[in-house]
């Protein structure tokens, strides 16, 4: 008797456990996090600012446009035309120039990045059971055998290794590469393909310094003819840039230029085509102390080292 009643107390304990089991209807949960205040995004005052000024270059004292034009290697007589100039000679400080063709507004295509989300990270998926729920089953012995016996499997299978909490997948971090030391714009397949020779006979008495010397000076005898390094059309001549006397400028392609400085005489005009090693100035002492040539190779407006085109000699 006493036995049977110990059977019917768990019969009713275990069939307690089932029913405290089974999940009852709940609410849904609603997260009330109130997320952080927004600014209404108008366009960026930065990205603005950036595109204003990418194209454009203000005016400042000494400045003259033709030493404008060849600091952006473009054609003065092209920044007359874009900015409506009346006389390229009348330019005043702080007037703000356009240095590149309207068409191109100055403005690039950027990718868009966007900023880290101030969110915390999602929860881990909850993992439910796959399991059937408990059930209901009527007091027999064999039932009760058969519970006793699951019960006694789960306990020793989970024993060993409890399972491991879910997580979320783990996202890879962008790795950040390390600034890059600036280095000299790549040559297009055309000018990579272009022929150069040394713009004048004579000692290297000066070579290139970023910074402090723009190219190369030759050492000569006036008179002494200075050649075109390379073939291209005349961009400029004339002696409109201080410090560089009587000019020269041989456009090669869309991103390179040549420049001759010192001359004595100039011997070709503006829009003239030129060969390779065409004499194209005597050499001089206009606008510095001594008989030289002042030689620079420019690449996108920026003066580049001449021996990176030069042959060697």
């Amino acid at each position: 008797m006493t036995k049977k009643s110990n059977l019917l107390a768990m019969s009713f304990a275990l069939a307690l456990l089932s029913a405290c089991t089974t999940t009852p209807n709940q609410a849904p949960v609603v997260d009330r996090t109130v997320p952080p205040a927004v600014k209404s995004s108008t366009p960026s005052e930065t990205a603005q600012v950036a595109r204003d000024e990418r194209g454009l270059y203000t005016v400042k004292k000494g400045d003259t446009l033709i030493r404008i034009a060849l600091e952006f290697g473009q054609n003065y007589r092209d920044l007359v035309a874009w900015n409506n100039l009346a006389n390229p000679n009348d330019i005043k400080v702080d007037q703000v120039l356009r240095v590149l063709p309207p068409e191109s507004n100055g403005v690039e295509t950027a990718a868009i990045v966007m900023p880290p989300s101030d969110k915390t990270p999602p929860p881990a998926p909850v993992v439910k059971k796959t399991g059937p729920k408990g059930e209901k089953k009527p007091y027999t012995e064999a039932n009760l055998a058969e519970m006793q016996r699951a019960d006694t499997g789960k306990e020793t299978a989970a024993a060993p290794t409890p399972a491991p909490a879910a997580t979320a997948p783990a996202v890879p971090r962008a790795t950040v590469p390390a600034p890059a030391v600036p280095a000299a714009p790549a040559l297009a397949a055309d000018e990579a393909n272009l022929s150069w020779v040394w713009p004048a006979d004579g000692k290297v008495v000066a070579t290139f310094d970023e910074g402090k010397n723009k190219g190369v000076d030759i050492s000569g005898k006036a008179g002494q003819q200075v050649v075109a390094a390379g073939a291209g059309k005349v961009m400029y001549a004339g002696s409109g840039i201080r410090g560089y006397g009587n000019l020269v400028i041989v456009k090669h392609s869309n991103n390179l230029l040549s420049a001759y400085a010192h001359n004595r005489a100039i011997l070709v005009k503006e829009g003239q085509s030129v060969t390779k090693g065409q004499m194209i100035a005597e050499m001089g002492d206009s606008d510095t102390d001594s008989v030289k040539l002042h030689f620079e190779i420019r690449q996108q407006g920026k003066p580049v080292d001449p021996s990176r085109f030069l042959p060697n000699r």
